[in-house]
Order: structure tokens, then sequence, then C-alpha cells
């Protein structure tokens, strides 16, 4: 007697997987749905990068899109006078290098690991063509680099306009929203947060980093554990970023 096969259909699990991703797409910058994620991924080659080493470097040929599978690098610009502005860090399954390879224009800013990262590279061709056949791919990638360039302009003018307190409070508070926004509100919301990576991203010694951490955690605004944060108070954090403003 033959038996057809049957169709598996999704789990509860499997869609609420989906679901979170979609609606990390519609909040994270580097993050697309998970036909496109998937689709590029085919494409993908693996690259392994130590601590510190360069993957491009500003003015390289726009040869390729990637995705951080694994660790953290820090996108970055240097002054003629040589000093480095962060852009922006990028985490596990975000993918960034579109705006190059669209526009064609040479690599705009340095990318650098911060930590032993595993990166996947798709070649401009393969990008090129997955969008060519469908244009709500290409719209997918327009509305990521529209939530990406606020980001970068507001990090690189706080830079300069706010101090450490307000900056590493808004980082805070800012994950604190994305991840609310991804997986639906409660409370306490603890985030992936390494003392290191944070210092590398507003340009500040770990050492004043632990400080205030530490600081807001006798206040009861936060929980401080290993490569991680939970935060107790959003309001105090939202506080903090008015009060050290100047």
């Amino acid at each position: 007697r033959k038996h057809w096969p049957v169709e598996r259909q999704p789990s509860q699990a499997d869609q609420g997987h989906r679901q979170l991703h979609e609606d990390r797409a519609q909040h994270e910058p580097g993050v697309l749905s998970p036909e496109l994620d998937a689709a590029l991924r085919q494409h993908a080659r693996r690259r392994l990068l130590g601590r510190g080493e360069q993957l491009y470097a500003f003015g390289s040929v726009p040869d390729a899109l990637f995705c951080v599978e694994e660790g953290v690098l820090r996108l970055s610009v240097t002054s003629p006078e040589g000093r480095e502005s962060v852009l922006s860090m990028v985490t596990q399954d975000q993918w960034f290098g579109e705006a190059s390879l669209f526009s064609g224009e040479p690599r705009g800013n340095d990318a650098m690991a911060i930590v032993a990262s595993a990166v996947l590279i798709v070649p401009a061709a393969a990008v090129h063509q997955l969008v060519d056949h469908r244009p709500d791919f290409l719209l997918q990638f327009l509305a990521m680099m529209g939530r990406r360039y606020p980001m970068i302009r507001s990090r690189m003018d706080e830079t300069g306009m706010r101090r450490l307190p307000a900056r590493l409070a808004r980082e805070g508070l800012q994950a604190h929203v994305r991840e609310l926004a991804a997986a639906g509100p409660h409370h306490p919301v603890t985030l992936r947060f390494s003392q290191e990576e944070m210092s590398q991203m507003l340009g500040a010694s770990r050492q004043s980093i632990n400080r205030l951490l530490k600081q807001w955690e006798r206040g009861g605004a936060i929980e401080v554990a290993y490569r991680s944060l939970t935060v107790l108070d959003p309001e105090a954090l939202r506080l903090l970023t008015e009060r050290d403003e100047g």
C-alpha cells in the first residue's frame, strides 16, 4: 500500500520564530526577512576573522554583501588627523555593506572584527541577480538603508555633543526598546551586553563603562551579569539621557 508524503505544517514554535525574525526586520538595521535572508545565505561563503582583523578598508571595491554569523564588527571612519569615529557595531545575523554595493561607489568606511568573528560573504553578482528577479527584495534593502542612516548620523552627532553617561544610557535604552518591539512587552528586559564592545562603540575606556554601570546598578536602574544587562527601570535610563546632555 502506497503512502503519500504528508506536507509538514509549521509548528507554533516555527511560526513564533518566523514572526520574531520578521518583527526584527522591521526595527533593527541589518535584519532582513527570513525569505531574503535564506536566499542570500545560499550564495554565501564563510570567512573567519581574528580579533582586530580587517574585513575591508575605506576605498575598497564594493564586491560583496556581508552578514555577521558570529561575533561583532566595528564600522568606522578615520579623519586625516587620525581620529577614529565609530559609525556602528554590527552584531549577529545583521547584514551590512549594501549601500556601496548598490551605488557602486568605493567603501566609505573600514570594517574590523573587535572579537573573533565569522562573516558570511555574498558576491555582488548574486545579490544583484536576486533583486533583479524580486523587486520586493530590493525594497527591503532600501528600507534597511533608511533605518541605518539616521542611527549612524545620530551616533556621530552624539559623540561630540553628549557626555559618556548620556550616550551609554541611550544605547541601553534603544536596545531595550528594540527588544520590546521584537519579543513583545515583558519586564524586566535582559540584553546581550559586552562592556568591551560598548567601550569600542562609544570611544571610551572599559573602566569608565564599568564604573557607570556599577553606579546605575546600585541605584536600581539595571542589573549587570556576565555579557548581559537587565533593564530594571527604563525610566531611570531615560532620565539619564536627558540629565547628562551638554
